[in-house]
């Protein structure tokens, strides 16, 4: 790898991190909206709590990707064919999950209202588990053949760490998307979230190191 291989690899991460630390927050609150908010009002608050931020914070991974292309094709080109499916159903997750903000607040029906929310619930849980199955299995390292294709098995996609890791990463954001109300909001809400947080902090320490474990002995 030459110098200028290096500090691309770098940016990359520093990118993938970025988008990780400013969506973490984003996908936590879509994954309360259902089951931490109790009615319309407090909805309303936490999704606008990330109203302003969610679709920019989301540019790092489009510029990610970019560079990703621009600096290391291959790399690119076996991530994006061995990862086809996966990174198909990422792709519908974020879709699916950016509509339902715009379209819940323009609906004048509660069916619709809590079809649309179920859709940003079900969006941002899927989009943070199947990111973290995804690097968690490129941590792994998945099976490549000599023309840079990925030649992987179902088992390859899915075992005990990837879903360890798909996991740990979608109470993560939960964890992180609770911060992010405490810090947005007052009163009930936030003695709410600060309670919930008591709870999932054990629960995020215990899979994290079992994530640990498991990455020690599957790598």
């Amino acid at each position: 790898m030459t110098n200028l291989q290096f500090l691309w690899f770098i940016l990359i991460g520093v990118l993938f991190s970025g988008f990780f630390f400013l969506e973490g927050f984003d996908f936590g609150v879509g994954m309360l909206v259902k089951s931490f908010a109790k009615d319309d009002a407090e909805r309303d608050v936490i999704i606008r709590s990330i109203g302003p931020h969610w679709d920019g914070n989301e540019v790092w991974l489009i510029t990610a990707g970019g560079a990703m292309f621009a600096s290391f094709p291959m790399w690119y080109a076996t991530l994006f064919s061995g990862y086809y499916l996966v990174l198909f159903l990422i792709l519908a997750a974020l879709i699916f999950r950016g509509v339902s903000f715009e379209f819940r607040a323009n609906m004048q029906t509660e069916t619709w209202k809590n079809f649309w929310e179920w859709a940003s619930t079900i969006g941002s849980l899927a989009a943070a588990f199947l990111f973290g199955m995804l690097f968690t299995s490129m941590i792994e390292g998945m099976p490549i053949d000599k023309n840079g294709d990925m030649s992987a098995g179902f088992f390859d996609y899915v075992n005990l760490f990837s879903l360890v890791g798909g996991i740990a990463v979608t109470v993560l954001c939960l964890v992180h998307g609770l911060n992010f109300i405490r810090l947005k909001t007052e009163g009930t809400l936030r003695d709410r979230a600060r309670a919930w947080n008591k709870v999932l902090y054990p629960v995020l320490f215990a899979g994290e190191v079992l994530f640990a474990i498991l990455l020690f002995f599957s790598t």
